[in-house]
């Protein structure tokens, strides 16, 4: 929270918010495809959130009538929703990216030990870079909700043998550990991506910042055997975007660059499906943290919750969802059923071209 005058010049603590609205037409959210004519304003105070919405074209003004460090705040967030966001990894946004699922664990919630091996890991990354994935990310140890924490020996056994496998090909590490990361990173792996955002071992930032790494930070309320626990937020949109932008500050003071850094909701992370669904629905807000934003809800419980669909007949839920997602600015989707997902985003990209007018 900002420290701010009201127009009495009284001292008070708010926040400021813009989230991109309006939908496909006007300017391009972070120099992609996704297009927004208007923005929602939003100033949370400790009296209550006020919200108005704007066309984007009156937002110099629109902003300009804010007190204080409200103003400079409102000023940084309309500029990272329209810049155009740096390669990552090597991975350019200009289109969005689909990062593919191999997960080399036992019980993982949808795919658990169909991967076991460095053999079959190797052939199920060959393949989803084949369907068209930008980057597959690997995981020795299964983060849903309720799993058990498994020994350190025990993750590094199940991904050294598939990181030796797979070296050359552009790889990420999905763990918590400092040092799965290390071995991962030794073994060719271009990115890091952590659902504790490098907060559960005291090592892992250290690591990140020492190596140059590009990281991606997962918001998630509890640890794995925890979070489902009644999960509770005041405003879960606005609360998950100040929990990243803390740790987005954070990373960059201990010399991570923020042009490194890659942010991700955590849907289903310590979230009730009402959660879930209102971080879906606003997720555009994002993008006002100018780092790109990766999406992870395929095969998810909310889909099954929503649907009835079992966890293997849910790629058309997923697909809905990510198609939603790519309409607010998305810029990276992780996945499990690669081909169907670059499909989809292939053609909703020739759909986007050119459509409409840009303004400015």
């Amino acid at each position: 929270m900002a420290t701010a005058l009201d127009r009495a010049g009284r001292r008070v603590t708010a926040r400021v918010y813009i989230r991109p609205c309006c939908f496909g037409a006007g300017r391009a959210i972070a120099g992609g495809l996704a297009r927004f004519a208007a923005f929602e304003l939003i100033v949370r105070e400790s009296g209550g959130t006020r919200r108005s919405c704007h066309d984007w074209r009156d937002a110099g003004d629109v902003i300009a009538t804010l007190d204080g460090a409200l103003q400079a705040q409102a000023s940084a967030q309309a500029a990272a929703v329209v810049a155009a966001r740096r390669p990552v990894a090597g991975m350019a946004f200009a289109v969005p990216q689909v990062m593919g699922i191999l997960n080399m664990t036992p019980d993982s919630f949808s795919d658990g030990g169909l991967h076991a091996g460095a053999e079959a890991a190797g052939l199920a990354a060959e393949a989803m870079i084949a369907a068209g994935a930008a980057i597959v990310d690997i995981g020795g140890e299964s983060t849903r909700p309720g799993a058990a924490i498994i020994p350190l020996a025990e993750e590094l056994q199940r991904v050294g043998p598939a990181l030796y496998r797979l070296e050359g090909r552009c790889i990420s590490i999905d763990t918590r550990s400092a040092a799965v990361m290390a071995r991962a990173l030794d073994g060719g792996a271009v990115l890091v991506n952590d659902v504790s955002a490098l907060t559960h071992d005291p090592a892992a930032l250290g690591l990140v910042a020492a190596r140059e790494c590009p990281v991606v930070i997962v918001h998630a309320q509890g640890s794995p055997q925890t979070m489902q626990a009644a999960p509770h937020y005041d405003d879960v949109l606005l609360d998950v975007f100040d929990w990243l932008q803390a740790r987005i500050d954070v990373l960059v003071a201990a010399g991570v660059a923020r042009d490194r850094i890659i942010v991700d909701p955590g849907i289903g992370f310590g979230k009730t499906l009402e959660h879930n669904l209102a971080l879906l629905r606003g997720i555009a807000l994002f993008q006002a943290l100018g780092c790109p934003v990766l999406l992870g809800v395929s095969r998810k419980a909310m889909i099954g919750r929503l649907s009835g669909a079992a966890v293997d007949d849910r790629l058309a839920g997923s697909l809905a969802l990510a198609v939603h997602a790519l309409g607010q600015g998305v810029q990276m989707l992780r996945v499990h059923d690669v081909a169907a997902t670059v499909q989809a985003v292939k053609l909703w990209a020739a759909l986007q071209n050119d459509a409409v007018p840009s303004v400015t």
